[in-house]
């Protein structure tokens, strides 16, 4: 009897327990075409989905990546986003993208977070500052200077940017591991909150007195963004995925002396990972077409990018492709 009761408390708590995933769900079919009609149409991860049978190459479909946009702004950059809002057949598969454009001489993609996305990036054009901030206690920054064909990965959830160094125009493409990443800008969500944070409260945190906070907020962000830019690197970000990393990366190693397992690789230590390790170059440079099928694909993965381990939840398998083809 006892044996019967312990097994039931068991399969309780069996029931109780729980795991959380807070990557896009997968889809249950081919694809989920986002809708705003909810009449005829399954709700599904938020979206109304239309008939998969009235489905059409537009639902699938962008054009414009190719056009420079105007960087006559505070930041001297532009996000072109590429999301379910732009493109409805991206709904469940969790992915997205987007284009950035950066003005010569100090263009700006501020320090932000994306809560539900890693990122990958490669620069088309210019020279590129970039960078993230680990987690406390370290707030460590992880920084590289990018030329084009190079490429960086941003984890999910920590503090980065994107810095032109450059006398001329950049330009970079991103992908994200999620059909909707969002995005926390830092400096605006805390000193350009609606209703505004307590200037107590900020001038405790930042270490500034309250006249100065309450100016800053009265100002409002965008004026003083980039004099206030450096204080964004003090705040933490909390990630909400289990059973996903439960530090900010896991950069891949190959000697099992010195690291843990984790996802099928070892583990370097946090505090010796370097910006090498979550970076790639030559993306930029033409592959080998001449054989039989005309094309040559450069894989970009957790071999070539050892930061990409424990990511692939994030960035659709760990994996980004150049395919070029032989033209006739």
């Amino acid at each position: 009897m006892e044996a019967l009761q312990i097994i039931v408390a068991i399969f309780i708590l069996a029931l109780a327990s729980s795991l959380t995933f807070a990557s896009d769900p997968s889809p249950l079919q081919d694809f989920c075409v986002a809708i705003n009609d909810p009449k005829g149409s399954v709700f599904v991860n938020g979206k109304f989905c239309k008939d998969a049978k009235l489905a059409k190459a537009d639902n699938f479909y962008f054009s414009g990546l190719h056009i420079r946009k105007n960087t006559s702004n505070t930041f001297g950059s532009t996000v072109t986003p590429v999301n379910v809002a732009q493109m409805p057949g991206l709904h469940t598969l969790g992915i997205s993208m987007v284009r950035i454009d950066y003005a010569p001489n100090g263009g700006l993609n501020p320090p932000h977070t994306h809560p539900r996305a890693s990122e990958i990036l490669v620069v088309l054009e210019g020279t590129l500052h970039v960078g993230f901030v680990t987690s406390n206690p370290d707030n460590r920054l992880i920084s590289k200077v990018l030329y084009p064909g190079d490429v960086f990965v941003f984890p999910v959830g920590l503090i980065h940017f994107q810095y032109n160094i450059g006398n001329t125009y950049a330009v970079a493409f991103a992908g994200l591991s999620s059909e909707n990443p969002g995005v926390i800008t830092i400096a605006n969500a805390v000193f350009g909150s609606n209703p505004s944070i307590n200037a107590d409260i900020l001038a405790k945190a930042f270490n500034l007195d309250r006249k100065m906070s309450t100016y800053i907020i009265m100002e409002g962000i965008r004026s003083i963004l980039i004099a206030f830019g450096l204080f964004a690197f003090a705040c933490s970000s909390a990630s909400a995925y289990d059973p996903s990393p439960l530090q900010d990366f896991c950069v891949a190693i190959k000697d099992i002396n010195n690291g843990v397992f984790v996802n099928d690789k070892f583990c370097k230590d946090p505090k010796l990972a370097v910006a090498e390790n979550f970076f790639f170059s030559g993306l930029n440079r033409p592959g080998n077409t001449s054989n039989p099928v005309g094309s040559n694909v450069t894989m970009i993965n957790v071999d070539q990018i050892p930061g990409l381990n424990t990511r692939s939840r994030y960035i659709s398998g760990s994996n980004r492709l150049l395919l070029e083809y032989r033209g006739y």
